[in-house]
């Protein structure tokens, strides 16, 4: 069994993961950057550690302060989170090298999956239909310059290594590519430590289809259902919902058993996603694999009632999934919003600062997950996403009934806040029908932001 795990993050995730911890008796230790030293994630620890200054490349990409943070504090096991070196196949190896669990799958794995051209190839041979494209890395922009005239334009680049839609770029043209990639390279590395880069063809405005897996040590590998991830802005996810609107259950299926298929095939453990994409004519291509839990896991915790933390706890101590594909059950519908710190009428910039007053939303079918309290920072240096505000009920309608009412509710003084615009996508018209695609946000952001410019920049209703 586990007795000490180090929570190798910050924010709400790093929060998540102690909280679920301290209910399973094991001790919690976080990590910390001096920029985070009254960060909740600090505070509610049973330990902490400082390990480096304000920027991520000084503490939550400094892999050997972790480990030795890890070691110091006597801990058996590391949770990597989401983000940062969640998905680094050295970190995990460097993990597992120190005598330490790493939580997620073996660094073997991570190498894989986290490789997405290399991905791509063993879903191919595994009979996972997948987008075309490269089938190396792309080292220069001559070479995706290359890739890209093979496949046709438009092409995305997207960086090898990458996830949470970091990383990644389009081009519609040749003399779009040297500027994508020197773009997305740039961000991958800053956000990943690596800027290896790989070029496939862009389908445009496909449905955002992903399935959470699990997998233990003894070969069971399950699925928990899909989320539907295509309400996006440059590739970042602004809200999802569980299951999938529309989807045909000849289609879920397909899709179900295609995730088990590339988990096995690469001996997935632990918590992971596999990603889709769903074009017009209902066809499915495998696009990554997630190795890490998501930021959307509540949503799929809200509709199956399975705690993806508390199995990956399970897990990493050698213990057996609880529960059997045929065990797990969808029930209801779940929203989940991703509140962020940015400033809307300035192309959604970061909006760092002080929180001046915060109230959270409460009653039936609600879950707020957060790092945010009275009086704390936001800092420059990290995402700006500040909460996640989780809408259960037992129809698609009202669970969007739901998150309207959560959303009025809640209060964040002292930053800008997106909190205002997805309110208002909560009565858009399309989006209540649920036929929307990642093209949605492009075509309807200038209509929210202007009923939101004509009540003064203040969405009455909050």
């Amino acid at each position: 069994m586990l007795k000490r795990v180090l929570i190798a993050n910050r924010g709400e995730i790093a929060v998540r993961i102690i909280r679920e911890c301290l209910d399973s008796s094991i001790e919690a230790v976080s990590v910390y950057s001096t920029a985070d030293s009254q960060a909740l994630h600090r505070i509610i620890a049973t330990r902490s550690v400082c390990i480096g200054g304000p920027r991520a490349g000084e503490s939550y990409l400094n892999a050997a302060n972790i480990i030795e943070a890890a070691k110091a504090t006597g801990c058996d096991a590391v949770h990597p989170g989401f983000g940062f070196l969640s998905e680094s196949s050295d970190f995990a190896r460097s993990c597992e090298e120190a005598g330490l669990k790493f939580i997620g799958p073996p660094s073997k794995v991570i190498d894989m999956m986290g490789d997405k051209a290399a991905a791509k190839r063993m879903m191919r041979q595994a009979g996972v239909p997948v987008v075309p494209g490269s089938d190396g890395i792309a080292q220069t922009a001559d070479d995706a310059e290359k890739e890209a005239e093979r496949i046709g334009y438009p092409v995305l680049l997207k960086a090898a290594a990458g996830g949470g839609g970091r990383g990644m770029r389009r081009a519609c043209c040749k003399e779009e590519v040297k500027d994508a990639f020197e773009a997305a390279r740039a961000e991958a590395e800053s956000c990943f430590g690596n800027g290896d880069m790989y070029v496939e063809e862009l389908i445009e405005n496909p449905r955002h289809i992903e399935f959470q897996i699990l997998g233990d040590s003894f070969g069971n590998v399950i699925h928990l259902g899909e989320r539907d991830c295509s309400i996006q802005r440059r590739n970042q996810k602004l809200l999802e919902e569980a299951p999938a609107w529309g989807l045909s259950e000849k289609l879920r299926g397909a899709m179900g058993e295609a995730a088990v298929k590339a988990a096995k095939a690469c001996g997935y453990e632990n918590a992971g996603t596999v990603e889709f994409i769903v074009d017009k004519d209902d066809n499915f291509y495998f696009i990554e694999m997630n190795t890490r839990i998501q930021v959307e896991h509540p949503v799929t915790e809200a509709v199956t009632g399975m705690n993806i933390v508390r199995e990956q706890l399970r897990i990493a101590a050698g213990m057996p999934l609880s529960r059997t594909q045929e065990e797990v059950q969808i029930c209801g519908h779940a929203i989940e919003c991703r509140i962020t710190a940015e400033k809307v009428f300035e192309n959604f910039a970061p909006c760092p600062g002080r929180i001046d007053f915060i109230h959270f939303p409460a009653g039936a079918g609600i879950r707020v997950d957060s790092a945010l309290y009275n009086g704390c920072e936001i800092s420059p240096y990290y995402d700006s996403m500040v909460a996640k505000i989780i809408a259960k009920g037992s129809s698609r309608l009202e669970a969007v009934r739901r998150m309207r009412r959560a959303l009025e509710e809640t209060v964040i003084n002292g930053v800008q806040t997106t909190l205002p615009v997805q309110h208002l996508l909560m009565y858009q018209q399309d989006f209540l029908r649920g036929g929307y695609d990642t093209g949605f946000i492009e075509a309807h952001l200038p209509e929210l932001l202007a009923i939101y410019e004509a009540a003064g920049g203040k969405d009455e209703s909050i």
